[in-house]
């Protein structure tokens, strides 16, 4: 079976225990690239990251962009939605089709 996880702060992921997704709490963007490095090595297929977190290692979360696994995604934390997520599926999409289909008017 394939393992997935979360990282983020702790109020934004702890709910995810219940679905029975790893959580991983990580507050600064030292730990959260660790612990995306750890969960790659890991296998780990699918990793959603709080946007908050996301933002703090954008740069390193891009080293996995274009690889098939693991999915890294996206996702609001506790705050609300910052629109990242979104974004990400746009762009995504746009290389995959080469046209925005999920276009805001």
């Amino acid at each position: 079976m394939s393992k997935v996880g979360i990282i983020g702060d702790k109020d934004s992921i702890m709910g995810f225990l219940a679905l029975g997704i790893d959580t991983f709490p990580a507050y600064e963007a030292d730990e959260i690239k660790k612990t995306i490095h750890r969960l790659v090595e890991e296998d780990y297929a699918i990793i959603y990251i709080t946007e908050q977190a996301s933002l703090l290692a954008k740069d390193f979360i891009a080293r996995y962009k274009d690889n098939p696994l693991p999915a890294i995604i996206v996702i609001p934390g506790v705050g609300g939605s910052m629109g990242l997520g979104m974004n990400e599926i746009r762009e995504s999409s746009k290389r995959a089709i080469g046209v925005d289909i999920l276009f805001n008017d």
